[in-house]
């Protein structure tokens, strides 16, 4: 795998086997996740999973995880702009789709949108970002994110109605939405903004540089479950197609019921 740190020097990098293996485990978590989904919201099958808040924490923690390991892979990128741009083109895609097929629950600014833009940003200041030393550069992430989690909800600090109550013209505009500040029409059927969530992928973005010079344990770059690690080298695929293949197997499904 070839790969770049500075956009300058080209180096050859191990890869990160066990990092594909998760990444796999979370692209699936996700299918499941929007399966079910689509059977609530669409066909009406009673899952009340979908309405419990620890399922709600569940499913950021495996979005999260994605991020971070899409931060990470950033560091064995040679040209993570054009990336992101492909990602949120694609992203575009499925937003003019959806809007179609379902006009009632847009995608607004989902998960390609965030990676898309959190790609190109990284590709244009990451020499900038690898300035900061690698753990100074983490705990930063760590506290960014705490500091704007509750920015969705109207406050500057960790969670709704902890910090400073930031001013409601932020929310009102209707434009600043790819940011965190959504009004309360706002609708989206997959929505993670850059705040806080761009700390997350940077955070990845610092713990590579442990990778990508063989610092981390022997077991990170072995393969343990490979059709794992086969999923996880196709994220992007799987996210692009598990949607339609769901779409249609329901379709056959419930016009037979």
């Amino acid at each position: 795998m070839e790969a770049q740190t500075n956009n300058v020097a080209v180096k050859k990098y191990r890869r990160a086997g066990f990092l594909d293996e998760v990444r796999g485990f979370c692209i699936l978590c996700m299918v499941v996740y929007h399966v079910m989904f689509d059977l609530k919201f669409n066909y009406g099958i009673n899952i009340p999973i979908m309405f419990d808040s620890w399922f709600n924490i569940v499913r950021d923690i495996f979005a999260g995880a994605f991020m971070f390991i899409s931060g990470i892979s950033c560091r064995y990128s040679s040209n993570n702009a054009k990336r992101g741009i492909k990602c949120f083109l694609i992203g575009m895609i499925i937003t003019f789709v959806f809007a179609f097929f379902s006009p009632d629950t847009p995608i607004l600014f989902g998960i390609l949108h965030f990676m898309g833009v959190s790609m190109m940003m990284y590709g244009i200041w990451d020499k900038y970002f690898l300035k900061i030393p690698t753990k100074v550069g983490i705990l930063i992430c760590v506290v960014l994110f705490l500091l704007t989690r509750g920015i969705m909800y109207g406050y500057l600090g960790p969670a709704a109605g902890i910090g400073i109550q930031l001013p409601s013209f932020l929310y009102g505009t209707g434009l600043l939405f790819p940011l965190g500040f959504i009004g309360n029409d706002f609708v989206s059927a997959d929505y993670f903004p850059l705040l806080p969530w761009f700390f997350v992928f940077l955070a990845g973005a610092y713990v590579g540089e442990y990778a990508i010079n063989d610092k981390m344990p022997k077991f990170f770059y072995k393969t343990h479950i490979n059709p794992l690690a086969v999923c996880g080298r196709y994220t992007l695929w799987i996210y692009v197609l598990h949607q339609p293949v769901a779409m249609a197997i329901f379709f056959l499904i419930f016009r037979r019921i």
